[in-house]
């Protein structure tokens, strides 16, 4: 899905500053242990699936939703595993935004993974142990839905 309206709406009036969005970010596992990743189109690096969500949006049919328009895999949500905000983000068009980000631990239940809309490039199930070049956050989310507990963990 291109830029959702509300952003553009907003960078109307804001151009490239800095926004504070609403994040979610899913690690989904398939019955195999694998976990679904997706290489972006606008910078080439792999990634977890995340998403922006859209007014009003609750963040578990958001995320699902989401992981769906994304890699037409659906998914079920397990339980939220952290709540974090990321690190200030500037696209290639120079966009900034930071994100309040809630990542759910995922299970496959049915579909294909492809690449299903143009944020994408690439999307595949990966072994843990076979993980493509990933940033440092995104291997700790990994090993954090791997081990959850059902607890989110948060800064304290």
């Amino acid at each position: 899905m291109p830029t959702p309206d509300f952003i553009l709406s907003l960078r109307e009036k804001v151009g490239h500053d800095l926004l504070w969005l609403p994040g979610v970010a899913a690690v989904v596992f398939n019955p195999a242990g694998e976990v679904l990743l997706c290489r972006r189109a606008d910078n080439g690096r792999w990634t977890i699936i995340t998403g922006i969500l859209e007014p009003g949006e609750e963040p578990g049919p958001g995320l699902l939703r989401e992981i769906e328009e994304e890699t037409g895999v659906r998914s079920k949500l397990d339980h939220l595993i952290h709540v974090g905000t990321t690190d200030p983000i500037e696209f290639p068009n120079r966009d900034r935004c930071q994100f309040l980000n809630l990542v759910f631990r995922c299970t496959y239940e049915a579909g294909t993974a492809r690449v299903n809309d143009d944020e994408s490039t690439d999307v595949g199930w990966f072994a843990l142990d076979a993980l493509p070049e990933l940033n440092k956050r995104h291997r700790m989310l990994i090993e954090l839905a791997r081990t959850s507990t059902g607890v989110p963990v948060f800064e304290a």
